[in-house]
C-alpha cells in the first residue's frame, strides 16, 4: 500500500498542480489530481494480470484544462459543486431574500457554474498510508462565487482500501445559509475506455424517478419506473434499451430508507468480467449514459465519443432548494454538511 505525490505543472496564478497515486495490496492504482479533484485513472487487474482502467480521462493533468476539451466540456471525473445538477432559472430565496446564480445552461444553471469546484486548485490537507491510503483535499469557496451566499469550506477525503473499494467523503462547513449538493463525476467504461457502454449492463435501485422539464430540470413531481424504459430493477443490456430511447439523463430515487451507505446501483460487463457497485449515503443516484461526450482522444489514444462512458452521480434531489416537498439543501451555520460514496470493484 502507497500513496504517492507527483508535481505536474504551476498554473497561471502561481498554484502547484499535483497527481497522487494511491495502490493497494492488490495492485489497484487511483490517480487524483488536485485540479478539479479529479479522478483521472482507476486502474484494476483482473487474475490473468491484465490492466483495466475503468474511467474516461487523460494520459496528462494539463489536458483537462485545454480550449479543445472545454469548449465541449462533459465534466470528466471531476468535482461538483457548490450544486450538482441543475437548478431553475439559476435562481432560488433562502429566508426571503433572492440569490441569482450564474447561468451556464441555458436559463438554468448546472453543476455549481461556469468555474465551479471542477475547475478549482484544491489544497492538500494530509495523504496517509495507514489503515488505508487516504488522500484529503480542501476548497474554500468565498462569499458571492457563481451567485452563492457564504464562504464554505469543503473538505473531500478518498480512500482505497485492499477489498478495491475506492470511496470519497465530502464534509463542509458555512458562515452564512447557502446551498450545498456536491456529487463527483467519473464516466466509467469497464472496458479500458474501449468502444461504448452499450455493451455494459445496468441494475438501478430506484422505483422511481424525478420528472424534469424541457431543460432537464427536475420539476417537483415523481413518475414509478416500473413497466417503463426506466426500470432497471434487472441486470439490462444498455444497447437493447438505447434502442429504444435516445439517451439518459435521469435522477432516479433510491429504495433506501435512510442515510445509511446503500447499494444504489450496479454495472457489469461480459467482455472484461468486471462488476462496479455504486453505494451512497444519498437519496439520488443519476444516471448519465454519456450521449454528450464529444469526440475526444483521451488515454492510451483512445478515441471517446458519445456513449463512450456512464455517469452514476450521487446527490440529494436536483433543484430541491427551488421545490419545497424535496428534501432541504439548505446548509446552515454550526451544521455539518455530510455525504459519502462507495464504488466497488470485482474482476
Amino acid at each position: 500500500m502507497s500513496v504517492k505525490k507527483k508535481y505536474c505543472y504551476t498554473d497561471n496564478s502561481g498554484q502547484d498542480i499535483y497527481l497522487f497515486t494511491l495502490t493497494n495490496l492488490s495492485g489497484t492504482e487511483v490517480l487524483i489530481t488536485n485540479y478539479g479533484a479529479i479522478i483521472t485513472s482507476f486502474c484494476i487487474t483482473n487474475k490473468e494480470g491484465v490492466v483495466n482502467d475503468i474511467v474516461l480521462g487523460f494520459d496528462k493533468v494539463e489536458d483537462y484544462t485545454n480550449d479543445s476539451y472545454l469548449a465541449h466540456y462533459p465534466w470528466f471525473g471531476c468535482t461538483v459543486g457548490r450544486n450538482a445538477n441543475r437548478i431553475k432559472n439559476a435562481q432560488f430565496v433562502i429566508d426571503e431574500k433572492e440569490y441569482l446564480l450564474s447561468k451556464n445552461n441555458g436559463n438554468d444553471h448546472l453543476h455549481g457554474g461556469v468555474n465551479g469546484f471542477d475547475k478549482k486548485v484544491w489544497q492538500l490537507i494530509k495523504t496517509e498510508e495507514t489503515p488505508v491510503n487516504s488522500l484529503e483535499l480542501k476548497y474554500i469557496s468565498p462569499d458571492g462565487e457563481e451567485g452563492y451566499p457564504g464562504k464554505l469550506d469543503v473538505t473531500i477525503r478518498f480512500e482505497l482500501n485492499n477489498e478495491n473499494e475506492l470511496s470519497y467523503e465530502y464534509s463542509a462547513y458555512c458562515d452564512r445559509p447557502t446551498v450545498v449538493n456536491l456529487t463527483h463525476h467519473s464516466y466509467f467504461n469497464l472496458n479500458n475506455g474501449a468502444g461504448t457502454i452499450k455493451d455494459h449492463e445496468v441494475r438501478i435501485y430506484g422505483s422511481s424517478v424525478l420528472d424534469q422539464d424541457d431543460n432537464l430540470v427536475a420539476n417537483g413531481d415523481l413518475s414509478p419506473v416500473a413497466n417503463t424504459e426506466f426500470d432497471f430493477h434487472e441486470f439490462t443490456l444498455m444497447g437493447e434499451r438505447l434502442s429504444k430511447i435516445a439517451e439518459y439523463d435521469k435522477s432516479f430515487v433510491g429504495d433506501k430508507n435512510a442515510v445509511s451507505l446503500s447499494l444504489m446501483a450496479e454495472v457489469r460487463s461480459a467482455i472484461s468480467g468486471v462488476l462496479l457497485q455504486v453505494y451512497s449515503t444519498e437519496p439520488i443516484i443519476h444516471f448519465y449514459s454519456g450521449k454528450w461526450i464529444p469526440v475526444i482522444t483521451g488515454k492510451k489514444g483512445i478515441r471517446y465519443g458519445p456513449f463512450s462512458g456512464l455517469c452514476l452521480e450521487t446527490h440529494k434531489h436536483p433543484n430541491a432548494i427551488n421545490i419545497s416537498h424535496f428534501p432541504d439543501t439548505v446548509l446552515r451555520p454550526g451544521e455539518i454538511y455530510f455525504t459519502k460514496t462507495v464504488y466497488k470493484v470485482f474482476t
